[in-house]
């Protein structure tokens, strides 16, 4: 669904990533790991358009994405959230799905202007479609509300259908679960899980490692600008060089390890 080939991508003399190869398969959920520095918020920039790569090359379903505009790609069917939460925060939770929505709708500047049938049509099945994305997420009670007056897990909630409203076939989440509680990393699990079985491509990098193996069912490990593992989550867990870049060289006494799935 994703191919990346040979990306790489420099800050001056400062290599950020280096011949990067990585393929995200239709389906699933797909995560991308790495000690802070490796390069992994660099590559998301890349894919959706925030940053030109130095090297390499991008294609969505086999469509080169070079020099296309972030708004293009949205378009092609590719959402993401941040990893610091950018929301309209005076906006209520309605409306900013509705956001989201508008990549989608298809009428125009006289439509809105005038109040056309059209324009009426296709703002009715907007604000239905919003409170359905509300509901998935456990936030359609509260649709009228202001999204400042949401918890911050909530707000990571309301981000994540806010990227749903885009219709995307592949969802990117930058550091879901980065600032939250554990009984607010339990919830967003099992929320993208359900997504996951709606049908959605999921490619997430995140620092949390029980909520990467637990969800991930193929993970790859990003090390100073280079791919260094792929594999199931066990097979991640167990790899030397995984555990050395993310603890540091093991002793012969000190059997390190990185943390395992909870059941």
């Amino acid at each position: 669904m994703l191919r990346l080939a040979g990306l790489s991508r420099a800050f001056g003399g400062l290599k950020v990533l280096q011949e990067v190869n990585l393929d995200i398969p239709r389906g699933g959920i797909f995560g991308l790991i790495g000690p802070n520095g490796a390069g992994k918020t660099t590559v998301f920039n890349l894919i959706t358009g925030l940053l030109e790569p130095t090297g390499g090359r991008i294609e969505f379903e086999g469509r080169p994405l070079a020099g296309l505009a972030p708004h293009q790609i949205t378009r092609l069917g590719l959402a993401r959230t941040f990893q610091n939460i950018r929301l309209f925060k005076e906006m209520t939770l309605l409306d900013n799905v509705m956001a989201g929505l508008h990549a989608r709708l298809h009428y125009r500047m006289h439509d809105l202007v005038f109040g056309t049938p059209r324009f009426r049509g296709q703002e009715r099945q907007a604000r239905e479609r919003a409170r359905e994305l509300l509901s998935w997420v456990g936030l359609d009670a509260r649709l009228d509300d202001r999204a400042d007056n949401l918890s911050y897990g909530d707000q990571r909630k309301l981000e994540l259908a806010r990227a749903l409203a885009s219709e995307p076939k592949l969802l990117l989440l930058d550091e879901p679960v980065a600032g939250m509680n554990g009984g607010e990393k339990d919830e967003l699990m099992d929320e993208v899980r359900r997504i996951s079985a709606r049908g959605y491509t999921i490619f997430m990098i995140e620092h949390d490692m029980h909520f990467v193996m637990n969800l991930c069912q193929d993970i790859a490990v990003l090390n100073f600008g280079r791919i260094i593992a792929r594999g199931t989550p066990e097979a991640i867990r167990n790899n030397p060089e995984v555990i050395e870049a993310y603890l540091g060289r093991e002793d012969e006494e000190d059997h390190a390890s990185l943390p395992e799935a909870r059941p």
